[in-house]
């Protein structure tokens, strides 16, 4: 037989799916799954978005232009520039999903065998386009104690062949709205060694924190984005979506943005051999352009709230620890256990109340580091309170089953 690749070898199974079959299996045994492994909204796709698709009277679904739909591009184009990152018809291109945009950006800005820089936790997709791409990502670590935050020593993780700097604002999985020093480091870092900058912005208006100065939350309550930074007008390169932001994770819609003109033309070529992005996706998220400027004040509100209750309960389990999450719907927990993941299994395979369990998400398929977040778990809230604060009584009373069941089994001495 003949041999697969090696990155088909490498490839990394998603935390985030790799115990799907388990809970399809609970559900199979008559057991509900509160899903807070992944981040899928359970808030209404606005009325608008979900009219649009019966709006459709083409007898044919045919390709679209490789960079978008004329309705989805001019949806793009009115958020960016409400958003106050006005852009140019050149300077972005709409994608299959942010996915595709983070694909394209390492594609064009890095060969195989190239490394890219990426602060972790992080975004679990990451390590698989890396994979898929050749490229080596090389972890900077952030610790829980720092509320993973960017260490001092950007410059030190540096190697050769290094091509770029990758994070997210606000992160996934931390959860984490980096203060303007820290992008402005990452600016000077791409500077001084001539890198580029990927930035993940997808949760930009799911932001908790305060305006205040240096803390890299804009007056309008978004995160600062790349495209803002000082400097990085040829280096900067923006991946977004608009799963989360309008609950549209199916339509598979996103963008990748960048105001330099040669990245950009590389980006349309990557665009044409993948032919178009999906169309009947592109239909709904065109709509867009139909909500209201109350509709971010009012998902935002919602994703507070749940994140309070969950930092809440969470903390109130004994020996849970996690930082309060400054954006995003993620929330890093470390458990008070060797293995997280041993303890995932157990909740789906072993463990329910009143014929419900809990998924949550393990947290090593978030590190790039071997052996690295064992003990963690990353909880999606994005369920509405009620089941939110079921979901995470199960955690708490299957932690306390699963320690139970885990400690050695006394033997009396013989005499």
């Amino acid at each position: 037989m003949p041999e697969l690749s090696g990155r088909a070898r490498l490839a990394p199974p998603s935390p985030i799916r790799r115990l799907a079959p388990l809970a399809e299996a609970a559900r199979a045994r008559g057991i509900h799954v509160h899903h807070l492994n992944i981040g899928q909204p359970d808030l209404a796709t606005p009325d608008p978005m979900r009219a649009a698709l019966g709006k459709f009277q083409d007898e044919t679904i045919a390709y679209g232009p490789a960079e978008g739909l004329p309705a989805c591009r001019t949806a793009w184009r009115q958020y960016y520039t409400e958003a106050g990152l006005p852009l140019s018809d050149s300077e972005f291109v709409v994608t299959t999903a942010g996915s595709e945009a983070l694909l394209f950006a390492l594609a064009a800005v890095a060969n195989p065998g190239d490394r890219v820089l990426v602060p972790e936790p992080l975004y679990a997709n990451n390590l698989g386009f890396a994979t898929l791409l050749g490229i080596e990502v090389v972890p900077i670590p952030c610790t829980v104690e720092d509320g993973y935050h960017l260490p001092e020593n950007l410059a030190s993780y540096l190697a050769p062949r290094t091509r770029a700097i990758l994070y997210a604002n606000p992160g996934n999985p931390t959860g984490t709205v980096y203060r303007r020093r820290e992008l402005e480091r990452i600016a000077a870092l791409a500077e001084e060694h001539d890198l580029f900058v990927i930035a993940d912005e997808v949760y930009r208006e799911f932001v908790y924190a305060g305006a205040e100065p240096g803390s890299g939350v804009l007056a309008s309550g978004r995160s600062l984005s790349v495209l803002e930074l000082e400097g990085l007008e040829e280096r900067a390169i923006l991946v977004d979506s608009f799963s989360k932001r309008y609950s549209l994770c199916g339509a598979r819609i996103g963008a990748i943005a960048s105001r330099n003109p040669e990245l950009m033309a590389a980006v349309r070529r990557f665009a044409m051999a993948r032919l178009s992005p999906p169309v009947l996706g592109q239909l709904v998220a065109a709509a867009a352009v139909e909500l209201g400027a109350d509709y971010f004040a009012t998902v935002r509100t919602s994703y507070r709230r749940r994140r309070d209750l969950a930092v809440k309960a969470l903390r109130a389990i004994p020996g849970v620890s996690c930082p309060e999450p400054e954006g995003a719907f993620y929330v890093m927990a470390r458990l008070p256990i060797p293995d997280a993941e041993a303890f995932v299994k157990f909740l789906l395979e072993s463990f329910a109340i009143d014929g419900e369990t809990t998924m949550l998400a393990p947290a090593n398929g978030f590190y790039a580091t071997p052996g690295a977040g064992q003990s963690e778990v990353r909880v999606a809230y994005v369920l509405e309170e009620e089941r939110l604060a079921r979901a995470l009584r199960i955690v708490a009373e299957g932690l306390r089953a699963f320690q139970a069941a885990s400690r050695p089994v006394a033997t009396a001495r013989a005499s």
